[in-house]
């Protein structure tokens, strides 16, 4: 299993970036898909997840400004960033599956890829 993350960079507060995350090496159609991020001397944070059958679900602080998404003919799973804020500085990583439990353990435990770094300043 392999997930390779993508777009990351630096925008402006009120901004936009589009994250891409490819898979290889699993049937990523029939993987529900997460993803997380580790803002500077934090700890992972859950940020969005998307089923199989492309249900979506967010966290409070993301929610009605990123918009999960996937395309399983390119096995590459999405996340478009609006309204960027300072505090979306993180590095943000693709993760295959849901976590088990809503612990930091559970998120930790899945698989995931090196992450890409996004930086939100004026």
């Amino acid at each position: 299993v392999q997930l390779v993350e993508s777009g990351g960079g630096l925008a402006q507060p009120g901004g936009s970036l589009r994250l891409s995350c490819r898979g290889f090496g699993f049937a990523f159609l029939k993987y529900d898909m997460t993803w997380a991020r580790q803002a500077p001397g934090k700890g992972l944070e859950w940020v969005s997840g998307i089923t199989t059958n492309e249900e979506t679900y967010y966290s409070r602080s993301v929610k009605d400004r990123f918009t999960i998404s996937r395309n399983n003919a390119k096995s590459t799973l999405y996340l478009q960033m609006d309204n960027l804020k300072p505090e979306d500085t993180a590095v943000y990583y693709c993760a295959q599956g849901f976590p088990t439990s809503a612990t930091l353990q559970a998120l930790q435990a899945l698989v995931r890829g090196q992450g890409t770094q996004v930086t939100v300043s004026s």
